[in-house]
């Protein structure tokens, strides 16, 4: 758990996992222009690609190099939500996904963040990620890029699209799955810690 009081990692800035990050920040609004502009869907499944791969690589280097901080443990979240979000809005600007999953996966994130004021009424400022949490986005970030390879036409495609369906499932309902655990843990810290003198 993060409390107000650190914890044990740095609170260094200029390191090769926190400037992956920045680099994965950057494609955001990239992907969304290949998507929603030119449609080049094959360069916007590229740039997914190239954010798969430095999600992963951010995280290893850090632990690695000794250079886990806490802008890190802030930024690789936040960058993996903005590229759910903005996937998300792509494929449903293009008709790809429904309207009721663009308004879903937002409304778990909303939900979240309406709890950050009880953890911090108990001096804390998160909970530790759950492994369901990293297994819905890990699901999601495999099913996204299959959607969008799966609106064409040809055996590949049809593939792609079972395929990428079957992650977004899944990945939708463990997403959920993750978030109301989430909300048990916060509910159960404040049935049992007192509140904190810095709130």
């Amino acid at each position: 758990m993060s409390t107000a009081h650190g914890d044990a990692t740095s609170a260094r800035v200029f390191t090769v996992p926190n400037l992956l990050s920045f680099l994965r920040l950057l494609g955001v609004p990239l992907f969304l222009w290949l998507v929603l502009g030119p449609e080049e869907d094959e360069w916007a499944l590229l740039v997914l690609m190239i954010s798969g791969f430095t999600d992963y690589l951010d995280g290893k280097l850090a632990r690695t190099l000794g250079q886990m901080s806490k802008l890190g443990a802030i930024l690789d979240p936040v960058a993996d939500r903005l590229y759910i979000l903005a996937v998300v809005v792509g494929l449903t600007w293009r008709d790809i996904i429904p309207l009721w999953l663009a308004v879903l996966l937002p409304l778990r994130d909303i939900f979240l963040f309406s709890l950050v004021p009880f953890l911090r009424t108990r001096g804390y400022s998160s909970l530790p990620v759950h492994f369901l949490g990293k297994a819905a986005t890990a699901c999601l970030l495999y099913a996204f890029p299959l959607l969008l390879l799966g609106d064409d036409s040809g055996t590949i495609a049809d593939l792609a699209d079972v395929f990428g369906w079957a992650f977004t499932i899944w990945g939708v309902g463990l997403y959920w799955w993750a978030g109301l655990l989430y909300a048990w843990q916060v509910r159960k810290l404040i049935s049992t810690s007192p509140p904190s003198q810095a709130s």
